[in-house]
């Protein structure tokens, strides 16, 4: 029986999308065992009972750009607007573990995100945000540890117990060298930095989440939505192999494990990816590492819609998009989402864009009714039908990945199966076979004319002095003993994150704690490792 065109069609992972669905298309799949029920294994409709219907996801609005003060007026702007959670982006310099007077910052300090040196700079973050009532989640890979335990002096500084403080950091070394070029160390040392940092807040601060294993940048490099499950769940895996070997006990750590997502635009496959990516680390938690803990087995994610969707002709455009990606990782099950700005495809959204971008997930949350009932799009042939394929595609990737001696082994593999998915896309959209509204069709003269974010070129000036400043006034006997420390913990099998929250307690500035680091690792060169 034909319905409409007998035209070919596929997601954007290449399953092939039938004209109709039937119950022949989910046949071989058990779907009461495939689906369960929610906040129970194999977690495929959510991992909490009432998801939605107890309370919305966090609506987390990305932030963070030039000063401090800067950034924590936009903090407190996105608080007082309804956002229950904070999410902080950091500049390129932080990001890498570089102090703003570094030579090589020259011209990105605060263009990107905030620029933090020191203790000092994350104080002005949150002066007046109680750190006892907020969620924070910081995009920081390399330098996690650090930005971290600056995080947890400044709640000391204001009264509040590590062991309360909320939040999570993205931790996700290994997809820095697959698909996005923000490391420092070799892959083993950053590992090393990675248990250390599981270690010390299974003890210090249970309640920060310290990991987001992160498939976001991956998709925004290029790879499909089979790819962003696969190659997110084997470094998962990875980092889950690390912690055991370094002696910790699987169900100690991974219920602080979290996950980031992409939201792109292909609606049902991207509901069906969230679906199919938690029904396979249940199992791969259950199986492979013997986890017992439910909450061990039960993915949880924040997501944030497509950036490199985003188009800078008709940026109106934009809003809809967002909308639409929204509703999918909402209808997926997301824990918490960021709706991107409709202008981030000129430059850091602007305050108006960025209220706009968190009054659409408020209007989804409150108006829509898609609150109401829990993985309202379960049993749907065509549904179920790809959340099985995407999780089938999935594990048969992550076995290739296995043979290679696992996700560390397979840098290299992974990005080079990401380079052809992403030459794939464009020439697609060059074809005109991929449409693209605005682009390849309905496309207009480009007079569109909306402000944007500028960054005064006065911020790095200001910021190197705030440098100089702080180093006149410490105790510099003070700090050269606590990188000693750090030093001397790195050339050993130590816990690093206690001589670190010591040496920056003291007023040592990122820079010098990563300087120290680089000394004792080196620093890692893909051209090198590529070249075998």
């Amino acid at each position: 029986m034909s319905s409409g065109s007998s035209e070919a069609r596929s997601t954007d992972s290449g399953i092939a999308i039938e004209p109709v669905y039937h119950q022949s298309d989910v046949d071989g799949l058990n779907l009461a065992d495939a689906l369960g029920e929610p906040g129970q294994y194999p977690f495929t409709r959510g991992p909490y009972e009432t998801m939605y219907r107890q309370k919305p996801w966090t609506m987390r609005q990305y932030a963070g750009f030039a000063t401090a003060e800067e950034t924590n007026e936009r903090f407190r702007y996105l608080l007082a607007n309804g956002a229950p959670g904070l999410s902080m982006a950091f500049d390129l310099p932080t990001q890498l573990g570089m102090d703003s007077d570094d030579p090589r910052a020259l011209g990105e300090v605060g263009r990107v995100g905030v620029a933090i040196d020191s203790v000092d700079d994350m104080s002005r973050v949150f002066d007046g945000i109680p750190l006892s009532d907020v969620s924070t989640s910081m995009t920081i890979n390399a330098p996690a540890a650090v930005l971290l335990l600056l995080y947890r002096l400044v709640g000391e500084s204001q009264g509040v117990a590590p062991d309360q403080l909320r939040g999570t950091i993205q931790n996700d070394i290994l997809k820095e060298y697959v698909a996005r070029g923000n490391y420092i160390y070799p892959p083993h040392a950053s590992m090393r930095l990675t248990t250390d940092t599981f270690a010390y807040c299974a003890a210090e601060m249970p309640r920060f989440n310290t990991i987001s294993i992160s498939g976001y940048h991956i998709r925004e490099a290029g790879s499909t939505a089979v790819q962003e499950v696969a190659f997110t769940l084997a470094d998962g895996i990875a980092y889950v192999q690390a912690a055991v070997a370094a002696g910790l006990d699987v169900d100690r750590f991974a219920p602080r494990l979290s996950f980031f997502f992409n939201a792109h635009s292909n609606f049902l496959e991207e509901v069906a990816k969230f679906r199919a990516a938690r029904r396979l680390w249940a199992r791969i938690m259950r199986e492979r590492f013997g986890a017992k803990d439910e909450r061990s087995l039960a993915l949880r994610f924040h997501a944030q819609t497509g950036g490199s969707t985003l188009t800078a002709q008709q940026p109106d455009n934009n809003v809809v998009r967002v909308a639409l990606q929204v509703l999918s990782a909402a209808f997926g099950g997301a824990q918490s989402i960021h709706a991107n700005g409709f202008d981030e495809a000129l430059a850091l959204p602007t305050e108006q864009s960025a209220k706009l971008a968190l009054r659409t997930q408020q209007v989804i949350a409150e108006e829509t009714g898609i609150t109401d009932s829990v993985d309202p799009l379960a049993g749907g042939w065509m549904v179920e039908s790809l959340t099985k394929e995407i999780e089938e595609r999935a594990e048969e990737l992550i076995a290739r990945i296995d043979e290679r001696g696992g996700a560390v082994e397979s840098i290299e593999f992974m990005r080079d199966e990401i380079g052809d998915a992403a030459y794939r896309w464009h020439r697609s959209m060059e074809s005109g076979e991929r449409k693209i509204v605005g682009i390849n069709i309905q496309a207009e003269p480009d007079d569109t004319r909306i402000d944007i974010l500028k960054i005064d070129p006065d911020v790095e000036r200001a910021q190197v002095a705030r440098l100089d400043s702080l180093r006149a006034a410490r105790d510099e006997p003070e700090v050269h003993a606590a990188l000693d420390a750090v030093r001397n913990t790195a050339r050993g099998t130590d816990n690093l994150l206690p001589p670190l929250h010591r040496a920056l307690g003291a007023k040592a500035t990122i820079g010098e704690v990563c300087n120290v680091l680089r000394e004792e690792f080196g620093e890692y060169d893909h051209m090198k490792a590529a070249a075998g």
